[in-house]
């Protein structure tokens, strides 16, 4: 469903949008080639419109197939790293889906000023985020040489306490473990542990 239309392959860093490759469809395909570092989620984005889909782009041949008006539903094959992705979001599904259904429930409640349901259904989040949580904190354990593991870790790490980020970094694979989440990470660990509980606070200085 594309003709003459320029692609982009886009990655985020630094707080924008990096682009890695371009490339002009030809009777509704194009090519891109090259390598990268590590594998990382990417989105692949037609000029000037809001027409994109993500996937983890590694150093292997991969192949994206769909249509243009529904690039969101296109099959990605190739990706070794994309199929881990998927296979977690697929688990996760049924979870998130319940966790939606609490969000839309808690709506209504709050909307009809029903107190009694607010609580129970804050309660109920808790618990269902609890589990998510436990879900993530499950594949990076299980999973150290998976490149989809330093972006679960890095989100889990605002809950965790910086020796238990330290110990899951640890135990990551030495490839896995070089990428730059992993080690903006390793920097942060070192700022909290000038702040954790027991420790001296370090000297600041505010306006009087």
């Amino acid at each position: 469903g594309s003709d003459s239309l320029t692609f982009f392959l886009q990655k985020r860093g630094q707080g924008k949008l990096i682009t890695i490759d371009s490339a002009v469809s030809k009777n509704g395909s194009f090519k891109m080639t090259g390598e990268i570092e590590y594998p990382e989620m990417v989105q692949l984005v037609v000029l000037n419109t809001p027409i994109r889909t993500s996937f983890y782009l590694e150093n292997s041949e991969i192949t994206i197939t769909g249509k243009l008006d529904s690039i969101g539903d296109a099959k990605i094959t190739g990706s070794k790293t994309h199929d881990e992705y998927i296979a977690f979001r697929n688990s996760s599904k049924p979870m998130n889906d319940k966790y939606s259904e609490l969000v839309k429930e808690y709506q209504a409640a709050r909307a009809a000023n029903d107190v009694a349901k607010i609580e129970q259904l804050e309660k109920d989040a808790e618990v269902i985020s609890k589990e998510m949580t436990d879900i993530q904190k499950d594949f990076v354990k299980n999973n150290p040489a998976s490149y989809l593991t330093p972006s679960l870790l890095q989100g889990l790490s605002y809950e965790m306490e910086a020796d238990e980020i330290e110990t899951a970094i640890n135990a990551l694979d030495t490839n896995v473990a070089k990428v730059p989440l992993m080690q903006d990470l390793k920097k942060r660990i070192t700022a909290m542990k000038t702040v954790a509980v027991g420790q001296k606070a370090p000297d600041f200085t505010l306006n009087d």
